[in-house]
């Protein structure tokens, strides 16, 4: 009994080594390759580790590129739309967990049927909206699509959390003068910190990592947004692989701290999300 369970332990140990191996390679290769020279990129045979040095590429991204405006404006594009749509969907959450009425599994079906359909199909008329509105090439313009983006599937995962929180909280403060909106923010909401970690960054993640609608709303140098710097680094002719490397690994530390900082709301979360209380 004891040999089996070693052999399962030993072929977990595999099984997790190579899946961090292959997980973890191609963000190291993205970031050796943004601390090698041009001349040095497409060298063979391979080098896992850069003969030479230099940080150049990340010097050159803010030297030739306004990259230090992209990251402003991804930053403040993300917290505006992910506080927005949190808020939102917190609202209209509690209301499809707490509440029966005609049609409510219908518009639970909608939130998902929108998560289906491509975004290239509503492309024209929202073009045209953006511009009646006046609206293209500002960041208001994907604030508010990418609010009414993350809205449907952030609902759908704040009504999991509530659904998991006894409706008695609120009634005993309802009893005891709260109004319901009071009993929400004042009860409940403080219960449900994991959760709403947890769908915040669902929501910042998306509306940083977002291209389609970026490329299409923003044409403007001051406006654009690290997806959108990315892509140009792609030419016809040719890939600025070592602008583009540096620009991926800065980049990446937003989410990674975000991430480091709300690591144990995010366990949480998504152990309150998936066990039925």
């Amino acid at each position: 009994m004891t040999r089996l369970i070693n052999w399962k332990l030993l072929f977990k140990v595999i099984f997790l080594s190579l899946f961090l191996v292959f997980t973890v390679f191609p963000l190291y290769w993205i970031f050796i390759t943004s601390l090698k020279p041009g001349k040095d990129m497409f060298t063979f045979p391979i080098h896992y580790w850069p003969e030479t040095i230099t940080f150049e590429n990340y010097i050159d991204i803010f030297k030739i590129s306004n990259f230090g405006i992209y990251i402003t404006n991804s930053l403040i594009l993300s917290v505006v739309a992910g506080v927005f749509s949190l808020l939102i969907a917190m609202l209209s959450g509690y209301v499809l967990a707490r509440f029966e009425f005609k049609g409510k599994s219908q518009v639970i079906f909608a939130f998902f049927i929108t998560q289906m359909i491509p975004l290239f199909i509503g492309l024209a008329p929202l073009y045209l909206l953006m511009s009646k509105l006046q609206l293209l090439n500002r960041l208001p313009s994907l604030m508010l699509m990418y609010t009414v983006m993350m809205v449907p599937f952030c609902t759908v995962i704040m009504k999991g959390f509530f659904e998991r929180i006894p409706s008695t909280l609120e009634e005993a403060a309802m009893i005891d003068g709260c109004s319901r909106l009071t009993a929400l923010f004042k009860v409940i909401i403080p219960v449900m910190l994991p959760g709403i970690a947890a769908t915040f960054i669902f929501a910042f993640v998306q509306c940083w990592n977002e291209l389609f609608l970026a490329i299409m709303f923003i044409d403007k140098e001051e406006a654009k947004t690290i997806p959108v710097a990315m892509n140009s680094f792609i030419t016809k002719y040719d890939i600025d692989w070592g602008s583009m490397s540096a620009a991926t690994v800065l980049s990446v530390i937003p989410t990674l701290i975000l991430f480091a900082f709300a690591q144990k709301y995010i366990v949480e979360g998504m152990t309150q999300g998936s066990v039925k209380g």
